[in-house]
């Protein structure tokens, strides 16, 4: 799509450090990680958000996420890895990406990406459950 730098990298007019580039989609470092390691995975069509992937594609969009989840971890000595998706907010670039950001203990990310907070109680939570579990069909 016309604009969007993610597709620029995809087709190769926007200069980005390539970690793939396969069938599946391309991963990159992002030039603003979170920690140096910071790799976002992308599709190679322009979709805005996960629930514009096409279910055939699932399998073969998440496969080469959690490859790049192994190897962020074993490339880079990590303790392990965080793995995210923002669909509209806080969507930087409107085309589907994945974060895979290294993590080591002590790090400092605690609550970096949300503040966290509680139900008022048990009936609180169940109403928000059922919600979701209705919409879902």
């Amino acid at each position: 799509m016309a604009g969007c730098v993610f597709c620029g990298i995809v087709a190769g007019e926007v200069p980005a450090f390539r970690v793939a580039d396969v069938p599946e989609g391309v991963a990159f470092l992002d030039t603003r990680p979170v920690f140096k390691g910071h790799v976002l995975v992308v599709p190679r069509t322009h979709l805005v958000t996960l629930a514009d992937l096409p279910p055939g594609s699932l399998g073969d969009y998440f496969g080469l996420v959690q490859r790049l989840s192994v190897a962020v971890e074993s490339g880079l000595g990590a303790g392990g890895t965080f793995v995210a998706i923002n669909n509209k907010v806080s969507q930087s670039v409107p085309h589907l990406h994945t974060h895979v950001v290294p993590r080591t203990k002590g790090d400092g990310l605690r609550g970096f990406f949300w503040p966290r907070t509680r139900y008022a109680d048990d009936a609180e939570a169940r109403s928000y459950a059922d919600r979701i579990a209705a919409a879902l069909g």
